[in-house]
């Protein structure tokens, strides 16, 4: 084996060899473009590329979860460079940097059988489950436009983006299923939960927004696209909102060559599992979160 080096990513092309190994392991998901991750560049978030014998064999990530107080670790290994230590010193170099950051906590999510395997060797204990569900999109109607409310693009209506954080995601996000409160700021909301204004849509009352839903383009496979954040205020829940967005994003999908969306949703939020379910969404893969308490321990 090789020795195993690391070096930080900081130029496009090392932006784009981090994205190489990102979607080499996990092609089923749509990655941030190479301008998105520059964006997200903070203090305190470090992306890392492991190289052996001149070449990138892995990539990691060790940056502040949307969960308050943990921090998210992402160890990847190209399947062709597994097994031979890449993952373990990546993984350790991650956690190095959380703790150094003052996290107690670290977690991921896993989506194989190897891959829970490895966590599990480290101490990561299983803490909830997303399952992903599909629909594919072929002629999809645009629904009436509601009388009581009325749905808009944050395209057209961008001053908007901000009330809805406060409108619909603060009141919302502690209703996600999920092992630790939801810890999202302004600054976060703005530039992570929407990539394309003219996809995300807002359901809105006056100057007033209730409900949110949209899509995350994919750069790479532009035929698919991810949903984006769903939820609905709860004073208008019950009175189909969610279901009047998801068909306007659908339809919108379907007149910009988009073939199919997906959504992970997780366990404990039936009412979206049922709501996807009714609109036609079918179930794919299982991914595993997982969780272990700061610092692990590595064999010497």
């Amino acid at each position: 084996m090789g020795e195993i080096v690391f070096r930080p990513v900081e130029s496009e092309r090392d932006y784009e060899d981090w994205r190489a190994v990102r979607l080499a392991v996990q092609p089923y998901e749509r990655c941030p473009s190479v301008a998105e991750l520059q964006k997200l560049a903070k203090p305190g978030r470090l992306l890392v590329l492991a190289v052996m014998d001149g070449a990138v064999v892995g990539s990691g990530m060790s940056d502040h979860s949307s969960e308050a107080a943990r921090a998210a670790v992402k160890p990847r290994v190209r399947p062709e460079a597994r097994r031979r230590g890449a993952g373990t010193e990546l993984l350790r170099a991650l956690t190095e940097h959380a703790v150094a950051q003052g996290y107690q906590v670290a977690g991921c999510s896993v989506d194989d059988e190897d891959s829970l395997a490895f966590a599990d060797h480290f101490g990561f204990t299983e803490a909830n489950r997303q399952v992903e569900q599909l629909r594919r999109i072929g002629t999809e109607p645009w629904p009436e436009q509601p009388t009581a409310y009325r749905i808009v693009t944050v395209a057209e209506r961008p001053e908007l983006w901000a009330k809805a954080y406060e409108q619909v995601a603060v009141p919302t996000l502690p209703d996600l299923d999920v092992p630790a409160p939801m810890d999202v700021s302004a600054e976060e909301w703005e530039i992570e939960w929407i990539n394309d204004p003219a996809a995300m849509f807002l359901a809105v009352v006056g100057d007033d927004v209730i409900g949110v839903a949209g899509l995350m383009l994919d750069t790479d496979q532009p035929e698919r696209a991810e949903v984006a954040y769903t939820a609905v205020h709860p004073d208008w829940r019950g009175k189909s909102v969610a279901a009047t967005l998801k068909r306007t994003s659908m339809a919108w999908a379907a007149e910009h060559g988009i073939t199919e969306i997906y959504t992970w949703t997780q366990r404990g939020n039936e009412n979206m599992r049922r709501l996807n379910e009714h609109l036609g969404f079918t179930y794919g893969i299982v991914s595993v979160d997982v969780r272990a308490k700061l610092p692990l321990q590595f064999a010497e």
